[in-house]
């Protein structure tokens, strides 16, 4: 399977290096990237094929990945849609680009899969939204599949407008995970605890509960329970959190992202 990479970003560079190691006899890389520095790193880091010639660096490519910034995506396709043959899969890693923007550009027949990954991608534990469109191939959706995994799991969707959804929780998610422990650190300092000890507390206890739930998938309300023991510290926590909205207030947040998401794709359309 030859890959091109368009774009050697750091989500780029992840799913390249999970591809590469360990060594995958039948995987070849190519990245097309405008920086010359960059390009000289994933060299010698990876051992990878460069252009900063997208055009060049799809020829022949059996997935042709999208790995750009949305805002320069319309750009980046236009420069491709001559070069783009049928029968490649077209994989697109980029926020918010549909595959309808991209069969706008590069043709009604593109065999297209759309993916959302997630910023733990970066340290290998991501998790990403995918979606194929009606024209590929199981073998081009074990493709995606193969390449994906390289930094973390996958979940299939039936529905391209579920990626709204996949993007408010998995997307954004990060961000709420690293508020809560930014507040816990911060209610720690509070209680004469030093900055670094807080800060440790904090993110590892994060770390530990979402090693539990990862080793536990759907049992976030039974971990809940077992930690909280009746009129202790946690159910005295737990109490405050609840009267004052907790559930309520998570779920209007991701709602906004959802809505968010919606209204940036429907931009690029």
């Amino acid at each position: 399977m030859l890959i091109a990479f368009i774009g050697g970003g750091n989500m780029a560079t992840a799913l390249i290096s999970g591809l590469v190691n360990p060594p995958r006899a039948h995987i070849r890389i190519r990245v097309s990237d405008p920086n010359e520095t960059a390009r000289q790193h994933l060299e010698s880091t990876f051992r990878v094929q460069t252009f900063d010639d997208s055009r060049q660096a799809v020829r022949d490519a059996d997935v042709v990945l999208l790995a750009v910034k949305p805002q320069i995506m319309p750009q980046v396709l236009d420069e491709l849609a001559d070069h783009v043959k049928p029968g490649q899969l077209v994989l697109s890693i980029a926020a918010g680009t549909t595959m309808g923007l991209i069969r706008k550009h590069l043709g009604a027949d593109t065999t297209v899969i759309r993916s959302m990954p997630n910023t733990p991608a970066l340290v290998g534990h991501g998790i990403t939204g995918v979606v194929a469109g009606d024209n590929c191939s199981r073998e081009q959706k074990q493709q995606a599949e193969e390449i994906l995994m390289a930094a973390g799991d996958v979940v299939w969707l039936e529905d391209e407008s579920l990626m709204d959804a996949v993007t408010a929780i998995s997307g954004t998610g990060p961000a709420y995970f690293f508020l809560l422990a930014e507040v816990l650190a911060e209610a720690a300092q509070e209680m004469g605890l030093p900055e670094e000890t807080a800060d440790r507390l904090a993110s590892i206890t994060c770390f530990g509960a979402g090693a539990m739930l990862a080793s536990s998938p759907g049992e976030a309300a039974e971990l809940r329970r077992r930690v909280t023991s009746p009129n202790g510290t946690t159910h005295a926590a737990m109490e405050l959190l609840k009267g004052e909205g907790y559930r309520e207030l998570v779920k209007r947040a991701a709602e906004a992202a959802c809505n968010r998401s919606k209204e940036l794709s429907g931009d690029k359309e």
